[in-house]
């Protein structure tokens, strides 16, 4: 196992070796404490203990070293001496070994006492994607560059791939060895030499960085936490400067208070801490504030949330979901945010968080009873009665519309999103619809939703002005004149042109694919299903295909052929990537559907 001493002459108090410590001490479970009974605890190990206790080690014992250079009765008060020193800390009750390097008196004992500890200690669980706070890097002769840490989380074997992050570095491991002996694989808790191949020299990789599963590379610049502030006279300030010590790493930052604007020594709290610079950290990572200086520790602390909202910070709400991630269980947190969050839990996000591999993830899910939505690489979580809450909200907007606007046929998919829950992910509307669609309490007219007995109709009036112009519009229905091009052919004013398309278009008789361009209902199915052809023979639809089909001649159009694209990627027909127009999931709403 793992162990730590701290020895008097060895570990000075000074700053600059502050950071050496405490880049190995975040990632041990026992501590190995060396006093020396003549003289006793000094000031740089009141200092050690104090970061210690702050980053919550609570296992240990105190070897008490050069006995036999003192007198029995010193030798008492400096156990008196230890005890006073360990108490109301996490070592408080700790073991005491009297030894002599010099007899051998005591060594045995604390040897017996370290190899049982060692014999019933539980290692640390391997679940979680693998990761290793980066404490050294150097070059070997026919070996390349070598980093060494301890592996936080996870496994890792020769042959994988992992990043070095915060940089991106893609490395690929060529060799490792763990507790100084070669091997082929090494995991959670234990100490870590791997050999690393890839594009990048040993200068490109320093202590403080990261070793990680790809999928763990998510550098942040600020995160939320709780902590204690040290004990002493001073407290911590609102904003104030601080070296934030996580992992191995260093880094100046400040400390945003969220319950008010100071803590008192030893008082705790909730905070945000924002970055200098871009590091990893996941939620129950412990970290140390010192100084600006360097010269004082402030507090000690653990990482809560590496997503933090950029808004209402403080409201009752966020501080509850703060309280609840304390917890060991991530269901606990999970309960809480399931019940704030109308649109769903971002999965992904949540499990990046607490570092769940898939399948913890999976059996979280499933023990939270949560619906997961899948669109791509998005993963949405709805509880029952959050997705009976969206259906009947959706329902309550169209009702809503339909009484604003009785003319109007219905409302396009994407509107109706935003009119639901804007922040609901178009896959998780996608599905919602489908469900609305299937259960008879919606029905879908083209691309309009509406509910069933919602019927739109044109009145006789614009139904005639409407038939005296319809055949412009069908002499080239893939291009049809423009609002000012009727309104020159037929000699109609054309702001009553503009004003009788609108109305139309509102019962779905046009569509507006441009500004002043309408294309008539018949005609805008017929596009869609050439986009339709085109991503089934093709992958995607691009304007150079598009047009040549609406076009063969070679008349020109590209312009018309890009507007009418736009115009189903702003519809929710089709999705933009790169110069692609791509078509949404089977799954989603699908316009000129027939009612």
């Amino acid at each position: 196992q793992r162990q730590m001493c701290i020895r008097d002459s060895d570990v000075p108090g000074h700053e600059k070796l502050i950071r050496n410590m405490l880049a190995g001490a975040t990632a041990i479970d026992f501590v190995l404490l060396v006093i020396a009974s003549d003289d006793g605890p000094m000031p740089q190990t009141r200092e050690h203990l104090e970061l210690l206790d702050l980053l919550g080690l609570a296992q240990g014992a105190v070897a008490l070293t050069k006995i036999d250079a003192v007198a029995p009765e010193r030798l008492e008060e400096a156990r008196q001496e230890v005890a006073d020193l360990l108490a109301g800390t996490g070592l408080a009750g700790s073991p005491v070994f009297p030894v002599s390097s010099r007899t051998g008196e005591g060594v045995a004992a604390l040897r017996a006492h370290l190899d049982a500890t060692a014999a019933r200690w539980r290692p640390r669980p391997v679940g979680g994607r693998f990761r290793l706070a980066i404490d050294r890097s150097f070059s070997l002769s026919g070996v390349g560059t070598v980093v060494t840490g301890t592996a936080h989380a996870g496994a890792i074997a020769v042959g994988d791939t992992a990043v070095i992050a915060p940089s991106g570095l893609t490395a690929r491991v060529r060799g490792m060895h763990v507790q100084d002996r070669p091997t082929e694989s090494g995991q959670a808790g234990e100490r870590c030499a791997l050999a690393l191949r890839g594009d990048f020299e040993k200068k490109d990789v320093t202590r403080g960085m990261w070793l990680v599963d790809p999928a763990l590379a998510n550098p942040v610049a600020r995160f939320q936490g709780e902590l204690r502030v040290a004990a002493g006279d001073k407290a911590l300030a609102h904003l104030q400067t601080v070296h934030v010590h996580l992992g191995t790493d260093d880094i100046l930052g400040r400390v945003a208070l969220l319950d008010g604007r100071r803590a008192g020594p030893g008082e705790a709290a909730r905070v945000e801490i924002l970055l200098e610079r871009e590091t990893l950290a996941l939620r129950g990572d412990r970290f140390i504030l010192r100084d600006a200086g360097a010269q004082r520790t402030v507090a000690g602390g653990r990482v809560l949330d590496i997503f933090p909202p950029t808004r209402h910070k403080r409201t009752p709400g966020r501080l509850a979901l703060l309280e609840a991630l304390r917890d060991d269980d991530p269901l606990v947190s999970l309960k809480v945010l399931a019940a704030q969050t109308e649109a769903g839990i971002d999965l992904n996000r949540f499990a990046l968080n607490w570092n769940l591999g898939e399948d913890e993830a999976q059996a979280l899910w499933q023990r939270a009873g949560l619906r997961v939505i899948r669109d791509g690489d998005a993963a949405t979580g709805v509880t029952g009665h959050a997705w009976a809450a969206l259906k009947s909200r959706a329902l309550d907007a169209l009702a809503r519309e339909h009484e604003n606007a009785p003319d109007m046929i219905g409302v396009e998919p994407n509107r109706l999103r935003r009119m639901t829950a804007p922040t609901l992910s178009r896959g998780a509307f996608a599905e919602l619809v489908a469900e609305l669609l299937d259960e008879g309490l919606v029905a879908q007219t083209r691309s309009w939703l509406h509910l069933p007995e919602h019927r739109a109709s044109v009145g006789t009036e614009d139904r005639e002005q409407f038939a005296a112009l319809k055949p412009l519009l069908d002499a080239s229905p893939w291009n049809p004149p423009r609002v000012r091009d009727v309104a020159n052919a037929t000699g109609t004013p054309e702001p009553a042109v503009r004003q009788l398309f609108k109305r139309l278009a509102r019962a779905g008789e046009l569509y507006p694919v441009a500004h002043d361009h309408y294309f008539t209902a018949s005609a805008v199915a017929d596009l869609a299903d050439i986009v339709r052809r085109l991503n089934a023979e093709q992958g995607a639809a691009c304007a150079a295909p598009f047009r040549d089909i609406l076009y063969p001649n070679g008349s020109g159009g590209r312009k018309v052929a890009i507007r009418i694209l736009e115009f189903f990627d702003r519809i929710g027909y089709t999705r933009r990537v790169r110069d692609d127009h791509v078509l949404r999931d089977e799954g989603a709403v699908q316009p000129w559907t027939a009612q």
